[in-house]
């Protein structure tokens, strides 16, 4: 396993500190709860249009973060995440979309990929699996949401091929996979893993324990490596964060808090230098 791919930059988000610091030009990382406007259940720095939190608090809280990346709005992309596995090559005509208006999200879709410059790609988390993706040789950007049904879904995998259909040469791509729940916190029925075990291939290196009769604790870090090594990666392409969203005060956690509760936000984009 690779050493933590995840830098604090502020308190309000971290990087992935491996690539911004080859390319100084790429602004790839994920926001925490911390430093925002919102509150309640929301508190502090939720990034989701969608939760049911004061969308003038959001407002305000995705300014901040495009402020402190020098990133405007107007150049943001977000999706209407579905737990799916569709994947959207962004085009300089989506920028704005979704970036203070969820209804003008990009509809039903949890992968993003562009060649393009001054472009912003996000997604929202509460525990699921951010996946960052990038072509070391041309520049090309993705992002994906993997919760357990995107994960069986293999959106991953669908990532990869969709970059290698755009031209990318398997070698040169890496992936992170971001801070989402750990295997402590995240226990599953036989319905879930029954769908973890259909897409895996035979192995011994096991992403879940039993914890008791028909629960299981299940690493959806480790079943999203597993599936990118499937798909030809090499385990020197592919570095894994240990931070846990539901373990640390830092992240939202759909699990922990029960199901309400505000979002952090995934973000990949090259600014023109």
């Amino acid at each position: 396993m690779s050493t933590e791919p995840f830098y604090k930059e502020t308190e309000s988000f971290y990087t992935i500190k491996k690539w911004t610091e080859q390319f100084p030009g790429l602004k790839a990382g994920i926001t925490t709860r911390l430093g925002g406007e919102s509150e309640g259940c929301y508190d502090s720095l939720n990034m989701g249009l969608h939760v049911g939190d004061d969308n003038q608090h959001v407002a305000k809280n995705r300014t901040r973060i495009a402020q402190s990346l020098q990133f405007p709005l107007e150049h943001w992309v977000g999706a209407e995440q579905t737990h799916g596995n569709r994947i959207h090559e962004v085009i300089p005509a989506d920028r704005g979309k979704g970036s203070i208006s969820y209804s003008t999200s990009i509809k039903d879709t949890d992968g993003f990929l562009t060649e393009h410059h001054n472009t912003l790609l996000t997604m929202c988390y509460a525990d699921c699996v951010p996946l960052y993706f990038l072509d070391k040789q041309d520049g090309k950007i993705g992002v994906a949401h993997a919760g357990w049904k995107g994960t069986v879904g293999e959106i991953g995998p669908a990532m990869i091929s969709a970059f290698m259909d755009r031209g990318s040469r398997l070698a040169d791509i890496e992936v992170v996979i971001g801070p989402s729940i750990c295997e402590t916190c995240y226990v599953v029925d036989d319905r879930v893993l029954d769908r973890v075990k259909k897409v895996l291939e035979d192995g011994n290196d096991l992403p879940y324990n039993l914890k008791e009769e028909g629960q299981y604790h299940l690493d959806l870090k480790k079943v999203n490596r597993l599936l990118l090594l499937q798909s030809g990666l090499a385990e020197k392409q592919i570095h894994t964060s240990g931070y846990c969203s539901s373990c640390s005060n830092e992240f939202y956690s759909f699990r922990r808090d029960e199901g309400k509760t505000g979002r952090m936000m995934s973000f990949i984009g090259w600014k023109e230098m």
